[in-house]
């Protein structure tokens, strides 16, 4: 990345990135599958579905459930969202920092665009937000890359010249796939080790270390393994 300016283009996935609802999303499973299936998968099957669509999750394990799962789960994942919705110490500030440097600002997500919007107003994000890609908004989702390109194309940008920044392993590949650099965050759902094997340009554990690296405040490393761009 460019040492002495953001990137263009910087779009950011929004669970366990922008907004910590990893707590939410977990509560939002657990209540579904009680009331609707009577038995609750581990947490480890539960975190490893963040930031992918619900109902496909649900139509891969429960197809006869699914959308009784997906309903109960939307129900009272809104009913909650502003009772457990966190944000991340820094984070929202990179946004306001990058939207001030000039970069245009998006968020691609695999969650519904309503909640997803609540969600932004929530941990402050809105303001710097120049597009906001929701579930559907694309017919493909990560690892596809076709939210990260809508997202790119709403605000002007070319793949090439973008960022993706997500906490999971579908993040990395999504923006690989689009043909963007990526960044990925240790502070969502998914475990470093597992980001690290995805092979992102960066893998940054701190607010600080992600603002250096899409604002060029100072050296971080790459990922293990990566090939970082400059």
């Amino acid at each position: 990345m460019d040492p002495h300016g953001p990137r263009p283009v910087v779009v950011f996935d929004l669970d366990g990135t922008i907004a910590d609802t990893i707590p939410l999303i977990l509560a939002s499973y657990r209540h579904a599958f009680e009331q609707v299936v009577g038995e609750v998968p581990p947490e480890a099957e539960l975190r490893s579905w963040i930031g992918q669509p619900l109902i496909r999750t649900f139509r891969a394990g429960w197809p006869e459930r699914a959308d009784e799962l997906f309903t109960t789960y939307v129900a009272w994942n809104r009913a909650h969202t502003a009772e457990l919705i966190r944000r991340y110490d820094g984070v929202t500030e990179v946004l306001a920092d990058l939207a001030a440097a000039g970069a245009r600002v998006a968020v691609a997500t695999s969650k519904m665009r309503d909640i997803a919007a609540t969600c932004t107003e929530l941990v402050g994000a809105a303001p710097y937000l120049g597009a906001l890609v929701g579930l559907e908004d694309t017919t493909e989702h990560k690892p596809d890359p076709a939210p990260l390109l809508e997202a790119v194309a709403r605000v002007g940008g070319t793949p090439g010249g973008a960022t993706y920044v997500g906490d999971a392993v579908v993040d990395v590949l999504a923006a690989q796939a689009a043909g963007m650099a990526s960044v990925a965050v240790s502070w969502g759902a998914e475990s470093r080790e597992a980001l690290a094997a995805a092979r992102p340009d960066h893998l940054v554990d701190t607010a600080e270390q992600l603002r250096a690296v899409l604002l060029g405040d100072g050296p971080v490393a790459a990922a293990p393994g990566s090939a970082a761009r400059s």
